[in-house]
C-alpha cells in the first residue's frame, strides 16, 4: 500500500489549499478514505472521510463547513479542499485508509493505516 500525497506549502490565514493523495496497491475504488492531520505536538487527529462511491461524508467538527473530501474514480484520486484556514492548521497531512473491519466514519486512528511522508503546510502571515 502506498499513499503518496501532495499539495502542501505555504498560505496565509485565512487562505485555501487543496491537497492530493494518491494511492495505490489496494482497490481504490471500493475504499474509503481518509484525511488525517498530524500535528508535532497534538499528535493524529482525524478530519474527514469519503465513503468508496464518494456518496458519504463526514467531517470532525472544528473542520466542517470549511473542508471538503472529494474523490475521482477515473483518476484514482483523493483530495481535501481547505477553506479560511487558521494558524493552527500548520501541520503534515496524510490519507489514510481503513486497515482492519471498523464502523464510518472510520475516525479511529488505530484502525487506519497510513504511511510516508505526508504532506506538510503552514499557515503564516
Amino acid at each position: 500500500v502506498q499513499l503518496v500525497e501532495s499539495g502542501g506549502g505555504e498560505v496565509p490565514p485565512g487562505g485555501s489549499l487543496t491537497l492530493s493523495c494518491t494511492p495505490s496497491g489496494f482497490p481504490f475504488g471500493t475504499t474509503p478514505m481518509t484525511w488525517l492531520r498530524d500535528h508535532p505536538r497534538r499528535g493524529i487527529a482525524w478530519l474527514s472521510s469519503i465513503s468508496s462511491a464518494g456518496d458519504d461524508v463526514a467531517y470532525a467538527a472544528p473542520v466542517k463547513g470549511r473542508f471538503t473530501i472529494t474523490r475521482d474514480k477515473a483518476t484514482g484520486a483523493l483530495s481535501l479542499q481547505m477553506n479560511a484556514l487558521r494558524p493552527d492548521a500548520t501541520a503534515v497531512y496524510r490519507c489514510a485508509k481503513p486497515k482492519t473491519p471498523s464502523t464510518w466514519p472510520y475516525s479511529s486512528e488505530s484502525t487506519l493505516a497510513y504511511c510516508c511522508r505526508g504532506t506538510q503546510f503552514t499557515v503564516s502571515s
